[in-house]
């Protein structure tokens, strides 16, 4: 299965929970009542309802019973969605080193038409050559020594994600990377100085876009640290920006928040250097290495 059809079965997933979202509320039944007819809770309704839950096929046709959809085709058409969204994506077999919400987001990322990226702490994970993300998986363990199985599986896993971006229908991916995470070195000289040769390779693919925050520009738009943005193909679904954090993550997409987070990033676009220039900045920061 590739990265857009399994990430695709995400998607379908927050579609169809949009969907029963929009026809509890025209029929007025609150979520305590929609959990009460499936024999669930009030927060299981609003798991499913942003689509971060499976779907049991006997909760979906008890649910479009309460909500008064008689008609056989379109019970039919929301069933099989309902189906298409339970498929396993690829990174099921990674579980046990996933944290729990970011399984959401490897699907999103590999069912997105356009990931655009802000990232200062160090190079973004599509992006990374396997020496370099085994020194940044390295760093955040506890016990490096004792987890050698777990950080090996965490390299496979990111090493496997980049997979989409050489996909038949890859996304375009645009980077904004900081130069500070650019100068701050994971592994030693060797792994920063392949590190830097990967960028500059892999921005001259037609799909991706490259371009370094210098620190010369002093502060900018990007204060508030990283962030990425994800657009789909489908018109039913909304930008979303994740927002990464120690324990957690956050998933924006409401549409105020999207156009904040928007104009941002068009201004670290324009005022980045273009990616000619910024394929030169990396090659400075090689020979310095």
């Amino acid at each position: 299965m590739t990265a857009a059809e399994s990430g695709g079965s995400v998607v379908r997933r927050i579609l169809l929970g949009s969907q029963l979202r929009r026809l509890r509320e025209t029929r007025g039944i609150t979520r305590e009542a929609a959990g009460y007819s499936i024999r669930a809770s009030e927060s299981k309704i609003s798991r499913m309802e942003l689509g971060r839950v499976s779907f049991k096929a006997r909760d979906i046709e008890d649910l479009l019973t309460l909500y008064g959809v008689a008609d056989e085709r379109e019970r039919g058409a929301l069933l099989g969605l309902a189906r298409e969204a339970n498929v396993a994506g690829w990174w099921h077999s990674y579980s046990d080193v996933l944290p729990g919400w970011f399984p959401t987001y490897i699907g999103l990322e590999g069912a997105a038409s356009l990931i655009r990226i802000y990232e200062v702490q160090f190079v973004h994970g599509l992006l990374q050559t396997e020496a370099y993300a085994h020194a940044v998986v390295t760093r955040g363990m506890r016990d490096p020594e004792k987890q050698c199985a777990e950080i090996e599986r965490r390299v496979a896993l990111r090493l496997e994600r980049q997979k989409v971006l050489v996909s038949e229908r890859a996304p375009r991916f645009h980077a904004v990377l900081d130069e500070a995470a650019l100068r701050r070195p994971y592994g030693d000289r060797s792994v920063m100085q392949g590190q830097l040769r990967h960028l500059i390779e892999i921005s001259e693919q037609p799909n991706v876009t490259l371009q370094v925050m210098p620190f010369s520009f002093g502060g900018h738009a990007g204060e508030t640290g990283a962030f990425t943005m994800l657009s789909f193909p489908e018109s039913d679904l909304s930008d979303v920006v994740y927002l990464e954090q120690l324990t957690s993550a956050l998933y924006l997409d409401k549409r105020e928040e999207i156009a904040h987070y928007e104009r941002v990033m068009e201004r670290l676009h324009q005022d980045s250097p273009g990616p000619e220039e910024s394929r030169d900045l990396l090659r400075g920061l090689l020979e310095l290495c």
